[in-house]
Protein backbone atom coordinates (compact mmCIF):
# COMPACT_ATOMS: atom_id res chain seq x y z
CA UNK A 1 0.00 0.00 0.00
CA UNK A 2 2.65 2.05 0.83
CA UNK A 3 4.52 2.28 -2.17
CA UNK A 4 1.67 2.71 -4.07
CA UNK A 5 0.44 5.67 -1.88
CA UNK A 6 4.32 7.48 -2.79
CA UNK A 7 3.78 6.87 -6.04
CA UNK A 8 0.22 8.54 -6.42
CA UNK A 9 2.37 11.57 -4.19
CA UNK A 10 4.99 11.61 -6.36
CA UNK A 11 3.43 11.49 -9.74
CA UNK A 12 0.62 13.75 -9.50
CA UNK A 13 1.39 16.15 -6.34
CA UNK A 14 4.92 16.61 -7.19
CA UNK A 15 5.08 20.17 -8.39
CA UNK A 16 2.88 20.65 -4.94
CA UNK A 17 6.04 20.11 -2.78
CA UNK A 18 6.73 23.45 -3.19
CA UNK A 19 3.61 25.17 -0.96
CA UNK A 20 3.68 22.28 1.38
CA UNK A 21 3.50 22.74 4.89
CA UNK A 22 6.08 21.45 7.64
CA UNK A 23 3.58 18.58 8.75
CA UNK A 24 2.94 17.58 5.41
CA UNK A 25 7.17 17.85 4.43
CA UNK A 26 7.70 15.78 8.04
CA UNK A 27 5.43 13.10 6.37
CA UNK A 28 7.19 12.92 2.87
CA UNK A 29 10.60 12.67 4.89
CA UNK A 30 8.73 9.94 6.96
CA UNK A 31 7.34 8.23 3.55
CA UNK A 32 11.11 8.52 2.35
CA UNK A 33 12.39 6.65 5.52
CA UNK A 34 9.98 3.94 4.81
CA UNK A 35 10.62 3.90 0.86
CA UNK A 36 14.35 3.49 1.72
CA UNK A 37 14.15 0.71 4.34
CA UNK A 38 11.93 -1.23 2.03
CA UNK A 39 14.19 -0.81 -1.06
CA UNK A 40 16.88 -2.21 1.15
CA UNK A 41 15.19 -5.22 1.51
CA UNK A 42 14.23 -5.67 -2.34
CA UNK A 43 10.68 -4.45 -2.13
CA UNK A 44 10.53 -1.56 -3.79
CA UNK A 45 12.20 0.08 -6.29
CA UNK A 46 12.04 4.62 -6.78
CA UNK A 47 12.54 5.98 -9.76
CA UNK A 48 15.74 8.01 -10.56
CA UNK A 49 15.05 11.38 -9.74
CA UNK A 50 14.56 10.10 -6.22
CA UNK A 51 17.88 9.91 -5.66
CA UNK A 52 18.02 13.35 -5.19
CA UNK A 53 15.64 13.88 -2.04
CA UNK A 54 18.22 12.55 0.27
CA UNK A 55 16.38 9.26 1.28
CA UNK A 56 19.42 7.15 2.01
CA UNK A 57 18.86 3.95 -0.20
CA UNK A 58 21.18 0.48 -0.19
CA UNK A 59 23.59 -0.20 2.16
CA UNK A 60 26.65 2.75 1.69
CA UNK A 61 26.76 5.30 4.18
CA UNK A 62 26.94 7.93 1.54
CA UNK A 63 23.95 10.13 1.22
CA UNK A 64 22.80 12.75 -1.66
CA UNK A 65 22.67 16.58 -0.09
CA UNK A 66 18.93 17.01 -0.22
CA UNK A 67 18.55 19.79 -2.54
CA UNK A 68 15.17 22.43 -2.95
CA UNK A 69 11.98 21.01 -4.35
CA UNK A 70 12.35 24.11 -7.01
CA UNK A 71 15.51 21.56 -7.87
CA UNK A 72 14.04 18.75 -7.56
CA UNK A 73 10.95 19.72 -9.89
CA UNK A 74 13.56 20.84 -12.75
CA UNK A 75 15.14 17.68 -12.38
CA UNK A 76 12.25 15.41 -12.76
CA UNK A 77 10.79 17.84 -15.73
CA UNK A 78 14.26 17.59 -17.34
CA UNK A 79 14.01 13.40 -16.91
CA UNK A 80 10.87 13.27 -18.12
CA UNK A 81 11.33 15.44 -21.56
CA UNK A 82 14.53 13.37 -22.20
CA UNK A 83 12.32 10.11 -21.86
CA UNK A 84 9.41 11.67 -24.65
CA UNK A 85 12.37 12.82 -26.67
CA UNK A 86 13.27 9.27 -26.90
CA UNK A 87 10.63 7.54 -27.27
CA UNK A 88 9.96 10.07 -30.33
CA UNK A 89 12.87 9.19 -31.49
CA UNK A 90 12.94 5.16 -31.30
CA UNK A 91 9.50 5.21 -33.13
CA UNK A 92 10.65 3.85 -36.27
CA UNK A 93 7.08 5.11 -38.42
CA UNK A 94 6.47 7.89 -40.69
CA UNK A 95 10.23 9.62 -41.07
CA UNK A 96 10.70 10.54 -44.29
CA UNK A 97 14.26 11.66 -45.74
CA UNK A 98 14.64 15.29 -45.54
CA UNK A 99 18.28 16.19 -46.87
CA UNK A 100 21.32 14.28 -47.15
CA UNK A 101 24.59 16.08 -46.78
CA UNK A 102 28.11 15.23 -48.51
CA UNK A 103 29.49 14.49 -45.62
CA UNK A 104 27.23 11.59 -44.04
CA UNK A 105 24.69 14.10 -42.21
CA UNK A 106 21.07 12.93 -43.10
CA UNK A 107 18.31 14.59 -41.26
CA UNK A 108 14.57 12.70 -41.22
CA UNK A 109 11.72 14.08 -40.69
CA UNK A 110 8.21 13.17 -39.37
CA UNK A 111 5.05 15.33 -38.53
CA UNK A 112 3.46 14.53 -34.88
CA UNK A 113 -0.17 14.97 -33.32
CA UNK A 114 -1.20 18.21 -33.86
CA UNK A 115 0.57 19.14 -36.55
CA UNK A 116 4.14 19.85 -35.53
CA UNK A 117 7.23 18.78 -37.74
CA UNK A 118 10.08 16.83 -36.12
CA UNK A 119 13.55 16.52 -37.57
CA UNK A 120 16.15 14.23 -36.32
CA UNK A 121 19.83 14.35 -37.79
CA UNK A 122 22.09 11.21 -37.91
CA UNK A 123 25.71 11.60 -38.23
CA UNK A 124 29.24 10.31 -37.25
CA UNK A 125 31.44 12.90 -35.43
CA UNK A 126 35.08 12.19 -34.84
CA UNK A 127 35.40 12.23 -31.35
CA UNK A 128 34.07 10.38 -28.36
CA UNK A 129 31.09 10.70 -26.13
CA UNK A 130 32.71 12.28 -23.47
CA UNK A 131 34.74 14.92 -25.69
CA UNK A 132 31.05 15.66 -27.43
CA UNK A 133 29.52 16.21 -24.06
CA UNK A 134 31.58 17.78 -22.21
CA UNK A 135 31.36 20.49 -25.16
CA UNK A 136 27.94 20.72 -25.55
CA UNK A 137 27.37 20.39 -21.55
CA UNK A 138 29.54 23.82 -21.27
CA UNK A 139 26.43 25.86 -22.26
CA UNK A 140 27.67 29.58 -21.42
CA UNK A 141 30.77 29.12 -24.06
CA UNK A 142 28.57 27.61 -27.07
CA UNK A 143 28.66 31.57 -28.35
CA UNK A 144 31.83 31.02 -28.58
CA UNK A 145 32.07 28.38 -31.46
CA UNK A 146 28.58 28.55 -32.85
CA UNK A 147 27.75 31.76 -34.56
CA UNK A 148 23.73 31.14 -34.43
CA UNK A 149 23.70 31.92 -30.48
CA UNK A 150 24.03 35.03 -29.23
CA UNK A 151 24.74 33.51 -25.33
CA UNK A 152 23.46 31.44 -22.79
CA UNK A 153 22.93 31.93 -19.33
CA UNK A 154 22.75 29.39 -16.57
CA UNK A 155 19.76 30.77 -14.42
CA UNK A 156 19.51 27.41 -11.90
CA UNK A 157 21.65 24.45 -11.57
CA UNK A 158 19.94 21.57 -10.16
CA UNK A 159 22.36 19.11 -9.18
CA UNK A 160 25.56 18.25 -11.58
CA UNK A 161 22.98 16.90 -14.46
CA UNK A 162 20.53 19.54 -14.75
CA UNK A 163 19.84 23.38 -15.36
CA UNK A 164 18.04 25.90 -16.59
CA UNK A 165 19.19 28.43 -19.34
CA UNK A 166 17.94 31.32 -21.23
CA UNK A 167 18.98 31.53 -24.68
CA UNK A 168 19.19 33.95 -27.14
CA UNK A 169 19.41 33.52 -30.65
CA UNK A 170 22.07 35.58 -32.79
CA UNK A 171 20.55 38.24 -35.67
CA UNK A 172 22.93 36.45 -38.49
CA UNK A 173 22.37 36.95 -42.28
CA UNK A 174 20.47 33.85 -43.58
CA UNK A 175 18.35 33.68 -40.13
CA UNK A 176 15.07 32.86 -42.05
CA UNK A 177 13.08 32.71 -38.41
CA UNK A 178 15.05 36.00 -37.24
CA UNK A 179 15.61 36.75 -33.66
CA UNK A 180 14.09 34.69 -30.33
CA UNK A 181 14.84 33.54 -26.73
CA UNK A 182 14.31 30.06 -25.01
CA UNK A 183 13.65 29.79 -21.03
CA UNK A 184 14.49 25.69 -20.72
CA UNK A 185 15.38 23.19 -18.67
CA UNK A 186 18.16 20.94 -19.82
CA UNK A 187 19.44 17.73 -17.97
CA UNK A 188 21.70 14.90 -19.23
CA UNK A 189 21.58 10.89 -18.44
CA UNK A 190 24.14 8.60 -19.21
CA UNK A 191 23.03 4.67 -19.95
CA UNK A 192 26.78 2.57 -20.03
CA UNK A 193 28.48 3.81 -22.63
CA UNK A 194 25.77 6.11 -23.98
CA UNK A 195 25.10 9.90 -23.39
CA UNK A 196 21.69 11.26 -23.53
CA UNK A 197 20.88 14.90 -23.12
CA UNK A 198 17.78 16.04 -23.71
CA UNK A 199 15.70 19.34 -22.93
CA UNK A 200 12.03 21.21 -23.13
CA UNK A 201 11.05 24.87 -22.54
CA UNK A 202 9.92 25.50 -18.98
CA UNK A 203 8.48 28.61 -16.62
CA UNK A 204 9.80 30.91 -14.38
CA UNK A 205 7.97 33.41 -12.97
CA UNK A 206 10.82 35.45 -12.18
CA UNK A 207 11.79 35.74 -15.74
CA UNK A 208 9.14 36.60 -17.84
CA UNK A 209 9.32 36.44 -21.46
CA UNK A 210 12.10 39.77 -22.34
CA UNK A 211 10.76 42.77 -24.36
CA UNK A 212 12.08 42.86 -27.45
CA UNK A 213 12.51 38.99 -28.16
CA UNK A 214 9.65 36.42 -29.57
CA UNK A 215 9.99 33.37 -26.63
CA UNK A 216 10.31 30.19 -28.87
CA UNK A 217 9.90 27.09 -26.99
CA UNK A 218 11.72 23.79 -27.85
CA UNK A 219 10.88 20.48 -26.89
CA UNK A 220 10.88 17.54 -25.60
CA UNK A 221 14.12 16.86 -27.55
CA UNK A 222 17.55 15.08 -27.17
CA UNK A 223 20.84 14.21 -28.06
CA UNK A 224 22.09 10.41 -28.15
CA UNK A 225 25.54 10.08 -28.30
CA UNK A 226 26.96 6.60 -28.37
CA UNK A 227 30.31 5.40 -29.61
CA UNK A 228 30.95 3.40 -32.59
CA UNK A 229 31.55 -0.48 -31.74
CA UNK A 230 34.49 -0.71 -33.97
CA UNK A 231 35.85 2.60 -33.64
CA UNK A 232 36.45 4.50 -30.25
CA UNK A 233 37.64 7.26 -31.19
CA UNK A 234 34.36 8.01 -33.20
CA UNK A 235 30.78 8.62 -32.15
CA UNK A 236 27.28 8.05 -33.64
CA UNK A 237 25.35 11.24 -33.26
CA UNK A 238 21.55 11.26 -32.96
CA UNK A 239 19.62 14.68 -32.22
CA UNK A 240 15.87 14.89 -32.10
CA UNK A 241 15.24 19.03 -32.91
CA UNK A 242 11.59 19.71 -31.63
CA UNK A 243 10.51 23.49 -31.56
CA UNK A 244 7.62 25.55 -31.68
CA UNK A 245 9.17 29.02 -32.93
CA UNK A 246 6.08 31.22 -32.49
CA UNK A 247 4.82 34.33 -33.98
CA UNK A 248 3.66 34.48 -37.33
CA UNK A 249 5.92 32.39 -39.61
CA UNK A 250 4.40 30.27 -42.02
CA UNK A 251 5.29 26.83 -41.80
CA UNK A 252 6.81 26.11 -45.25
CA UNK A 253 9.40 28.41 -44.00
CA UNK A 254 9.99 26.88 -40.66
CA UNK A 255 10.37 23.68 -41.99
CA UNK A 256 12.97 25.09 -44.52
CA UNK A 257 15.00 26.52 -41.72
CA UNK A 258 15.28 23.93 -38.76
CA UNK A 259 16.82 21.24 -40.79
CA UNK A 260 19.56 23.67 -42.26
CA UNK A 261 19.85 24.84 -38.64
CA UNK A 262 20.81 21.41 -37.71
CA UNK A 263 23.14 21.20 -40.43
CA UNK A 264 24.80 24.41 -39.52
CA UNK A 265 25.18 23.58 -36.17
CA UNK A 266 26.60 20.12 -36.81
CA UNK A 267 29.46 21.80 -38.69
CA UNK A 268 29.83 24.30 -36.30
CA UNK A 269 30.13 21.56 -33.96
CA UNK A 270 32.99 19.63 -36.12
CA UNK A 271 34.88 22.32 -36.01
CA UNK A 272 34.82 22.71 -32.26
CA UNK A 273 35.75 19.40 -31.88
CA UNK A 274 38.82 19.83 -34.25
CA UNK A 275 40.36 22.05 -31.99
CA UNK A 276 40.21 19.51 -29.50
CA UNK A 277 39.11 19.90 -25.51
CA UNK A 278 40.64 22.45 -23.39
CA UNK A 279 40.22 20.35 -20.61
CA UNK A 280 38.90 16.36 -20.34
CA UNK A 281 36.06 15.98 -18.10
CA UNK A 282 35.40 12.35 -18.01
CA UNK A 283 34.38 12.07 -14.49
CA UNK A 284 30.78 13.12 -14.85
CA UNK A 285 28.36 10.95 -11.50
CA UNK A 286 25.14 10.99 -13.88
CA UNK A 287 21.94 8.90 -12.68
CA UNK A 288 21.83 6.18 -15.28
CA UNK A 289 18.51 6.24 -17.98
CA UNK A 290 15.67 4.60 -15.67
CA UNK A 291 14.27 2.89 -19.65
CA UNK A 292 14.34 -1.10 -19.66
CA UNK A 293 15.26 -0.51 -24.24
CA UNK A 294 18.57 -0.52 -26.00
CA UNK A 295 19.75 2.85 -26.77
CA UNK A 296 18.80 3.65 -30.66
CA UNK A 297 21.85 2.00 -32.51
CA UNK A 298 20.67 1.45 -36.07
CA UNK A 299 18.00 3.85 -36.76
CA UNK A 300 18.86 5.17 -39.89
CA UNK A 301 19.48 1.74 -40.85
CA UNK A 302 15.68 1.79 -41.04
CA UNK A 303 15.42 3.78 -43.93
Amino acid sequence: MLPAVVKLCCGISYPHLRTMAGLQRLAITAIGQELAHMQRNGQTHLPAWTSHMGWQTGTAQHQHIPLKEEELLYIRSGHEALTKALDIVEDKNGWNTELTEENGDVIYSKVLSGDRKVFRLETVLDATPEEIHHILWKVEEMHQWNPSIKNIKVLKQAGPETMVTHEVSAETAGNLIGQRDFLSVRHFSRQESCIYLGGAATHLESFPPQKGFVRAEDGPTCIVIEPLADDTGRSHFTWLLNMDVKGWLPKSIVNQALPRAQVDFTRCLRRRLAEGPTQRHTNHHAPTVSRARQPPHTLSDTH
